[in-house]
């Protein structure tokens, strides 16, 4: 017979918060774990980036760890534990499926989801005062929240008619930017500098683009060229910081055309 894994994982945090376990894991609480839940599911999803098995099987143990914490947390005062957590994600699953677990009946993945979120609603069954933007987590990253509260908006009409308008509101906000670091204004040039960013998500998201994606993907390409330049100076006995912005942005076009070759190759 197989051993029960999970039972142990309990066990062993059980025993890790107890009078005589481990000092650190007695002092965490629910707020301290926040940055672990954030930095192993950040860990994760680089694993699937590359595609790693191995990676992923460790990565999506560290989440787990982070499940059982908080549940063994809340088991010391009785509100809850990871059987409670696994009833109550049992029941939602069977009762958002009807179409697998009833007799309803959809067509596509896209029926799912409005499925989903209309069987959200009414368990949600929110009173009228509560605003057409309720759900979005606050403690998402800022564009990809910023992403979903546009959605919310657009669902209720709030939206621009064509990707003309939207651009035009990037150009406007850019305006501002400049406007505002002209007269020297910091605090305005921050304030309008969000609302840029505002406005280029709303780009990314009438072209069906996620812009957290999207700015990882500059981010990577960015970090790839980059280390290009220090290869390239590293093979010829120099470092970064003795070439002028010249010669940086020689090596940087440089980047640039071997990232192309690879890309054709």
């Amino acid at each position: 017979m197989s051993q029960n894994w999970v039972d142990e994982l309990v066990e062993i945090m059980a025993r890790l918060r107890s009078p005589g376990g481990c000092p650190w894991d007695r002092e965490q609480t629910h707020s301290s774990l926040q940055e672990y839940l954030v930095e192993e599911s950040a860990e994760l999803f680089d694993a699937v980036d590359e595609g790693d098995d191995a990676g992923m099987a460790e990565e999506l143990g560290d989440v787990l760890l982070q499940v059982v914490f908080h549940c063994q947390i809340a088991a010391e005062d009785a509100r809850f534990d990871l059987q409670e957590v696994a009833r109550r994600c049992c029941e939602k699953l069977r009762r958002r499926h009807p179409h697998v677990f009833g007799e309803a009946a959809v067509d596509d993945a896209a029926g799912v989801v409005r499925q989903w979120e209309a069987i959200k609603r009414q368990e949600k069954n929110p009173p009228a005062s509560v605003s057409a933007l309720h759900g979005v987590p606050r403690h998402l990253p800022a564009l990809h929240r910023a992403h979903k509260m546009q959605k919310k908006a657009a669902r209720v009409g709030f939206d621009w008619p064509s990707v003309e308008g939207v651009l035009g509101k990037i150009e406007e906000e850019l305006a501002e930017v400049k406007h505002a670091l002209a007269d020297g204004q910091a605090q305005a040039a921050a304030e309008e500098i969000g609302d840029l960013l505002f406005a280029v998500v709303n780009l990314s998201r009438v072209q069906n683009r996620v812009a957290e994606d999207l700015l990882h993907d500059a981010v990577k390409k960015f970090e790839k060229r980059f280390m290009h330049m220090e290869d390239s100076l590293r093979q010829d006995g120099r470092r970064l910081e003795e070439c002028s912005l010249a010669e940086l942005d020689v090596l940087w076009e440089q980047a640039k055309k071997a990232e192309k070759a690879a890309n054709l190759a």
